[in-house]
Order: structure tokens, then sequence, then C-alpha cells
């Protein structure tokens, strides 16, 4: 590992030396220049976009998105500055779970597309520098998948033990379910079978039995497929419940948990291809946090901060940040080589669980107020932008996701500020086709009988809110996230830097300063609605001057060596330091 480390080292100094020379040769610029860093640490310094194939772009009008149509939209993914594209399950599937309930782990979904045009996108994304990432669903199975219907018809297949049985119902039989409300039990009785099988999630997705030697073999096949086929990284879904150890007797509310497997997947993951990576799913306690990124880095790579999350979107609601604050410091002890993803919205509800009573009812009244717009008790199954309304919020939020300490992950339409349907059940809400004209169906599909409803009314309805239109407007939402996005690659001290909170002195301003290689950079962000006056102390031995990073305004120190600033509601700014 030293060794490791020594190179690591040796790699980064000489890139930054070569920097440094030709930084001296020439006026240091407004915005820092990008680096070339090593290619196995790529996310360091990346922007993903995550998206549903069968929501995207529809190319051949059966009302279902395919590959085909995604390779069409390719270029705008690139002009929107996005690194990695996170396609969300493509596999064959009966789509009870939207995707998530796989039946064939090395196919592709007929309606999608063929396998040829699987290999044209990635030929496709690859020629446009965009690599590919794939939700990697390998804690269950649907239950039509050929193995478990073998395993359940034959006691003595070598797929029965595959999943997890017990011949009684075990008496923590509806005790750790993630749906809570809407899923009833984990364990359920198989009348074929005539045994109660596990599953964590839905009862048509019986959970395979990580602990088999054979399955872990699987895995690593399944893994090897699509590395193959150029995938450079697995989104990997539950992961906690991936690798806990369970049995009949087990209690899911305090599962063990076989964490070798991370380290595991990771090294046959790099060993064939060396800058492929993992995005772990794990919603857990800080506290648990170390053995997911593994003590010596040699975990998941990256994660997402589900736990600052929560406090970020308390933050939204009340205006208040010190929650967030401890939130991030709570989280920042990780590998030198490790990122948190961090995000706004994704497929699923925001999880406010780990919310006080009182901070989650604060939430709610701010951005799911009605119980349709709540889910399984604990979250809101909404879009941002009809969460938050105000542009400006929605703006600032976006600033903050891109200078946040981690990898920004957007998720397909939120660019635009798509809104929600509502009348859809529990997550699909925010899984609604992709608007991308004012052209009949968004633009998505020349049929109007689309695999989910386009959004067509009121303010978040295709025909006011899509791609076309926004890219026609410098001061549309899109423009101005392509704008963060150009900023975040210039600013390599948010991916390698060490960042530390500064002290504004008031509740609802959020500074935060990176520093990277005798550079530094300032963040600030104003949560509340009203205009914020403040001094601003930097923490560095010399005073400095703050140097605006969208318009180059400059602002000198006082006397006392602090700089004094001023937010509008709901403004921000990010500042480059000069002494």
């Amino acid at each position: 590992m030293k060794r490791l480390l020594l190179i690591f080292g040796i790699s980064l100094f000489t890139a930054c030396q070569k920097e440094a020379k030709e930084t001296q040769k020439t006026p240091t610029p407004p915005v820092a220049t990008p680096t070339d860093f090593i290619e196995e640490l790529w996310y360091k310094n990346s922007f993903i976009y995550n998206l549903d194939v069968e929501v995207f772009k529809d190319s051949d009008g059966d009302g279902v998105g395919d590959f085909k149509g995604l390779t069409q939209q390719l270029d705008y993914l690139k002009g929107l500055g996005v690194d990695a594209i996170w396609l969300a399950p493509f596999q064959p599937t009966p789509s009870q779970d939207d995707g998530y309930d796989v039946a064939d782990f090395y196919g592709i979904d007929r309606r999608l597309g063929t396998n040829s045009d699987f290999d044209e996108f990635m030929r496709a994304a690859n020629q446009r520098g965009i690599r590919v990432m794939m939700d990697m669903v390998i804690n269950h199975t649907s239950n039509q998948h050929p193995w478990f219907q073998e395993a359940r018809r034959n006691k003595n297949s070598r797929y029965r033990s595959w999943y997890v049985w017990s011949k009684e119902r075990p008496e923590k039989w509806d005790t750790g379910m993630v749906f809570p409300g809407v899923q009833k039990a984990v364990w359920t009785y198989d009348s074929v079978a005539s045994e109660y099988y596990y599953h964590r999630f839905y009862e048509f997705q019986p959970d395979l039995n990580a602990q088999n030697p054979e399955v872990q073999q699987e895995f690593r096949k399944i893994i090897k497929h699509w590395l193959d086929k150029g995938i450079a990284g697995f989104r990997l879904d539950a992961v906690p419940f991936l690798i806990e150890v369970a049995h009949s007797d087990f209690d899911p509310d305090h599962p063990q948990h076989q964490y070798d497997m991370i380290s595991l997947l990771r090294q046959y993951i790099q060993w064939h291809k060396k800058d492929a990576i993992m995005l772990g799913e794990a919603n857990v306690d800080p506290k648990e946090q170390e053995p997911y990124f593994g003590k010596d880095g040699q975990g998941i790579q990256t994660m997402f901060n589900f736990f600052a999350n929560q406090y970020l979107f308390y933050g939204l609601a009340s205006g208040e940040v010190e929650p967030l604050v401890k939130a991030l410091n709570d989280t920042k002890q990780i590998p030198f080589n490790a990122q948190w993803a961090f995000f706004l919205r994704n497929h699923d509800e925001i999880d406010l669980d780990r919310l006080s009573d009182q901070e989650r009812a604060k939430a709610y009244a701010k951005f799911g107020p009605d119980t349709n717009m709540q889910l399984y008790n604990r979250g809101i199954r909404r879009r941002l932008a009809p969460m938050l309304g105000d542009l400006r919020q929605i703006e600032m939020a976006y600033s903050l996701l891109f200078s946040l300490p981690g990898t920004p992950v957007i998720r397909y339409g939120e660019e635009i500020g798509m809104g929600d349907d509502l009348t859809l059940k529990e997550r699909l809400s925010v899984r609604t086709p992709m608007q991308w004209s004012n052209q009949p169906n968004a633009g998505f599909s020349t049929t109007g009988n689309t695999v989910r409803p386009v959004i067509t009314k009121g303010m978040y309805g295709y025909p006011q809110r899509n791609v076309a239109a926004q890219l026609s407007d410098s001061a549309s939402l899109l423009n101005r996230i392509k704008q963060f996005s150009k900023l975040r690659k210039s600013c390599p001290e948010i991916g390698w830097g060490k960042w530390t909170v500064l002290n504004t002195n008031s509740t609802n301003l959020l500074a935060i300063r990176y520093d990277w290689e005798g550079r530094s950079l300032v963040m600030v962000h104003n949560f509340s609605s009203e205009p914020q006056q403040f001094q601003l102390t930097t923490g560095l031995k010399q005073a400095t001057t703050l140097v605006s990073l969208f318009d180059q305004a400059k602002t000198n120190a006082e006397a006392n060596g602090t700089n004094a600033l001023q937010l509008p509601g709901y403004g921000y700014n990010w500042y480059r330091l000069t002494k």
C-alpha cells in the first residue's frame, strides 16, 4: 500500500509541477486551468448524469425510449458537460419495479433495442469522451428469473441455495421492510417450494444468497460481461442488503455484514479494467461508512452522501445551515482516493428518515404538505423545481451541488426544472418522459401512447418547459447549469483539495474554503430568501482579495483582514482567493 501511495504522490506531484511551470509562462487566468489527473481517479473531477433509457428518447415511435434515441441525444449531454452517464436498469425485466426486478443479467430489454444498438451507443459515447456506468442490481432477482423458477420447483437444484429459504416462518418475518406501508413482509411463503423465501424489497424480488460461493462467482461473470462491453463503472444497488448475512434466524433490523465482498468486487473490477469504479448506494450512518470505503481506500470508490443530503433539504426548507455543516463534517473523514457523490434528486424519494420529528415536519410543511407528496412515512416523492418553486433558490441549490466536496450527480430532466406527476404511484411520479421540445409528446415520441404519461399541463407541462426553449434562453436554468458544470471542471480544488467550513456568524450562510497546491477557493451560499451582509474571514494567514468566478469582480480585504460581502436572497458566489 505504501508503494501505491508513493507512486500516486509522484504522479500527482509531476502533474502539478508541469502545471506550475505553464502557469509561470502566462498570466494567471481568472478561473483555474484544469489539470490532467491519474486516469483511475477520473471521478474526482467529473459530472455524472443519471437517465432511464425507456423514458429518455424514443427513436422508432413505439412510445418507449431506446438506445437509438439515447445515441441521438449524446451531443446534448456532451454540451451539458456530462463526463459520465449512469444508466438505470436496462436488462430484460417484467418491470414490476421499473427494471429493478431483473430477469436476465446478461441481456438488453428488447423494448429498448438490440445488442447492436447498445454497442453502437457505447461506441458513440466513447467517441465523445463520455463514460458509461450502469445500475448493477445483484441483491435480488425478479421472481420470474429462470434461476428462481428452477429453485422453487426443484429442491435439489443448484439454484435452490442461490436464494435464502426457511421451512418455518421466521420470527422476524415482518421486520426490516425497505418499503414500509407498501411492503408487508420480508419472508413470503412460496407454495411451489413449500418454504418461505427472503426478500428485503417487494415479494416479487427474492434476495440472492450472496454467501454462496457460486453466487459470488456469478456476480463476477456478470460484471466481466459488462466490462467487456465497455462499461466504466457500476452503481451498486442496495449495498448494505447485498452484503448482509441472511438466514432464517437473523434479525433484519440488526444484520451482520460481510464487508470483504466489497473489496473483493473492487479488486476484480480493477483487475479487468483499472479505471472502472463502483458508485455505492449505502444509506448508512457516518459511524458505519468506513468499512464501505475501506480502511485503506480499497473499498467503494464513491458513495452517495445520503446522510448530508437529508440535512441539505432541511436547510433548503428552513434556511438553517448548521445541521448541514455538522452532517458534512460528520462525513468528512474518507480515504484520499475516495469521493462522496452529491445529488439533489434521484429516481427514488427524498429520504428524511434521519431527521428529527420536528425537522422532518418542517421539511414536509415546506416541500410536501399534501400526504400524496409523501412516501413510506419518511420521504418526499417530488422533483426539485416544484418543491422549491422559487427559481432563485433552485439556482442556488445547483450552485451548491456543483461546489460541494464531492462528485455532482444530476437526474435527467432536473436540468430544465421538470415537474412531477403525483397521479402515478409511489416513485414513478418522478420518472416521466424527458421533455425535449414543444412538439407533440414533448418531442419524446411520435406516438401519444407513451410508456408513461408526458406532463402536459401547467407551468411544468412540456409546452412551457422543454430543452429546446431553454437552450435558446441565455438566462434559463439549463444554461445556468451548463455554466456550473464548466466552472466545476475548472476548479480541481473542489475534487482534489482539502476543505473547511468557514464561520460566517450567520445561521443562513454556508461558506466552504478549498485548498489545493497553493490555491484556494471560497464558495458562499445564502439559504435565506432575505439579503445578507457579512464579514468573511477566510482563515488564511495573509489578507486576500476575493475574485468572483462569475463576473471577475474583486473584493479586497479590509484592514482587519476580513472581506465585506453581500448576497441577495438565495444568492451565491464562487471566489478565487488571491494574495
